[in-house]
């Protein structure tokens, strides 16, 4: 049986309980976000189109939206668009990932992983955490830290992507591990989601994800 004192949860893991099993700090550098927030991609009529609907549907409700709501009627189409499916890697929901870091294990379920698999994850490439609805008390950026952390032990990679969300707001996570087995993070600009240049930048900035995929 798991010993309580050596698991932590994704759903339930703080900052300072990370910093007690790694040496992780936040670094303040905007431009370490400049090659993949620059990524060309045009967008066509027709994907704008269908940004600008998802803004009309939503911005009067999505901040009272619960979690599955903000799923099913923003975050899952806005994904679909984008399709993950590229070189045998695809969208993942709610699928359980987990690594022992520092003889303590790190587990719990990501909400939404690109991995490849056939019928279940194999290694993760980028996260999306939490679909949480604004004025959640348990911050996403924390979980998503220790996704990302347990990610890099899985794929034996020093680099990940990923991104947290509150409600209409979107915030992109670069996570670096050095040779001194130390963390840095960076944490882009806020990203508006239901603002239409916003909204346009992060769809660039998801297919910037996919296009990486192909490599």
């Amino acid at each position: 049986m798991r010993k309580k004192e050596n698991y932590i949860s994704f759903n339930t893991i703080n900052f300072n309980q990370l910093k007690k099993i790694v040496n992780i700090q936040e670094v303040d550098f905007e431009e370490k976000f400049n090659d993949w927030f620059n990524f060309s991609y045009l967008i066509s009529d027709e994907e704008t189109y269908f940004l600008k609907n998802l803004i009309s549907k939503n911005k009067f409700f999505i901040s009272s939206f619960s979690e599955d709501e903000l799923k099913a009627e923003f975050l899952i189409p806005l994904l679909n668009r984008v399709s993950f499916w590229v070189n045998n890697k695809r969208a993942w929901y709610s699928r359980p990932l987990s690594a022992k870091i520092n003889n303590v294990e790190i587990g719990g379920f990501a909400d939404f992983m690109v991995a490849c698999g056939d019928e279940n994850p194999e290694k993760p490439y980028f996260f999306i955490q939490e679909f949480k609805r604004e004025g959640k008390t348990v911050h996403p950026k924390n979980q998503l830290l220790a996704e990302m952390i347990v990610a890099t032990e899985l794929n034996k990679t020093i680099f990940f992507c990923g991104a947290y969300i509150t409600g209409r707001e979107w915030h992109f996570v670069i996570l670096e591990k050095n040779a001194d087995n130390f963390f840095q993070y960076y944490i882009s600009r806020t990203f508006d989601s239901m603002y239409f240049p916003n909204l346009s930048q992060i769809f660039i900035n998801l297919q910037f994800i996919k296009e990486s995929l192909k490599n």
